[in-house]
């Protein structure tokens, strides 16, 4: 009897030293901007940027995608770039000027909900931005022709913290 207690205890210790962790993955922790938004049904950046691709000036795409910050307005937040990948960014504003991201987001994942849509943007507001984004009197003057660039007007904004 006091060999199979002892046998009992023995497999006992064995089978929990071999007990496996279950971990789970965390999930994303995100501050919110704008309007209240979820995660679910983001598109990448890659789709986003082939839906570019089929717009025409005057067209806009009501959606929502996921991505990485590039820049933001180092003066007050009030705009920022998307990455899309192949060197290809959206330039994003927030509705109405009514909110604003934090000025140090660069690089971070980011979830954006709201319209996709092509704009001239002239050489004036071009080295407005360039002025906001710090860059350098030589870069600013280097600015001569408009640009039709991927914008965003965005209405609400999810960062991860």
């Amino acid at each position: 009897m006091k060999k199979l207690l002892i046998l009992l205890s023995v497999f006992i210790l064995a089978i929990s030293c071999n007990k496996k962790e279950t971990k789970i993955a965390a999930k994303p922790v995100f501050a919110s901007f704008g309007d209240k938004i979820t995660e679910e049904s983001a598109i990448s950046k890659e789709i986003l940027f082939e839906k570019y691709k089929t717009l025409k000036k005057g067209d806009t795409l009501s959606i929502k995608v996921s991505s990485k910050i590039n820049e933001i307005c180092q003066n007050k937040g009030c705009w920022m770039t998307l990455d899309l990948g192949n060197n290809e960014t959206a330039f994003v504003k927030f509705k109405d000027y009514g909110f604003f991201v934090p000025m140090n987001a660069q690089k971070r994942n980011t979830i954006i909900e709201g319209k996709a849509f092509i704009e001239e943007t002239s050489v004036a507001e071009l080295k407005h931005y360039a002025e906001d984004e710090g860059k350098s009197e030589k870069e600013i003057a280097e600015i001569t022709a408009p640009k039709t660039e991927y914008k965003f007007l965005a209405n609400g904004v999810l960062i991860s913290k």
